[in-house]
């Protein structure tokens, strides 16, 4: 919902000059005492419905032009089922800006593609190693057991969302050499996540390989590519040094970071090569 109104304001006939196109959060907000620019960028990010006033929602459509019926008593149904995600709330205080955002739309996603140069994709880890990579990071981030303890849970509960949703979602990973050579925790933790991987990758909607330590293109930054169906934009996300997640929809954005991708498809080992590979890990 919060992506179908930002691009319909962004697209409506503009207020301020004629012949101009879209209107700002301020425009749209104007004369609307319960609804301000800063909630309606939370709507607009999935982080917020208009759960206690839905006249507002009407009114919006109202003023971005949308008269046909169907598309409204849409979005309205939208809002009405925004709540069945408040599965995300007990976990918002944990998660970097951003992250609440990308989380959703993940649940969503018909398919991912997304790539990791140094730790194992967060979809694919098992909780023994997600704990074992958050107690590594607790003394530099200071961080606490229960901050430990709700991000594992919450990585745990994105997995089961991909993975074992009734559609199943089409999802590729390449993960770099490293990010299986590097220990993360001990020996145990590592063999249980070799073999969640090899189990993992031989799901019919899960393709994963490994880009090996070789010459040739290899992006130094993570990201994921989110495919979400129904008209709605592709999304590019990606982790920033700060810790928080950018993302963008602008297909030019798009087009870079699928170039990025299938470039290093084809250096990267096949997936029946990856899973050969990942075992031989295991029984190391």
């Amino acid at each position: 919902m919060g992506i179908q109104l930002r691009q319909l304001r962004e697209n409506c006939p503009g207020v301020e000059r004629v012949g101009a196109k879209g209107m700002t959060r301020r425009e749209a907000v104007r004369g609307l005492p319960d609804l301000s620019e800063a909630t309606l960028a939370r709507i607009e990010k999935g982080e917020l419905n208009f759960r206690r006033n839905v006249g507002n929602l009407r009114t919006l459509l109202k003023r971005y032009g949308v008269t046909d019926e169907g598309l409204v008593d849409e979005l309205v149904e939208l809002n009405r089922e925004t709540p069945n995600e408040d599965w995300l709330t007990g976990y918002r205080s944990f998660m970097p800006p951003g992250m609440p955002h990308f989380v959703g739309l993940e649940a969503e996603a018909v398919a991912i593609t997304a790539y990791h140069p140094t730790v194992v994709y967060s979809v694919l880890q098992t909780p023994a190693y997600a704990k074992a990579l958050y107690e590594t990071g607790r003394p530099v981030e200071d961080t606490t057991a229960e901050f430990v303890r709700r991000n594992v849970e919450l990585r745990m509960e994105r997995k089961r969302r991909v993975l074992e949703r009734e559609e199943p979602i089409r999802l590729r990973v390449i993960l770099g050499e490293a990010a299986l050579r590097v220990p993360v925790g001990d020996d145990e933790v590592m063999r249980e996540q070799y073999e969640e991987i090899v189990q993992l990758a031989g799901l019919d909607q899960v393709s994963v390989q490994v880009l090996p330590f070789r010459r040739g293109y290899r992006s130094h930054h993570d990201f994921a590519i989110l495919r979400l169906g129904g008209g709605l934009p592709t999304r590019v996300q990606t982790d920033n040094a700060w810790g928080a997640m950018s993302s963008s929809d602008k297909p030019r954005e798009i087009e870079r970071f699928t170039r990025r991708f299938d470039t290093m498809v084809g250096l990267a080992l096949g997936v029946e090569d990856t899973i050969t590979f990942v075992k031989e890990l295991a029984r190391r």
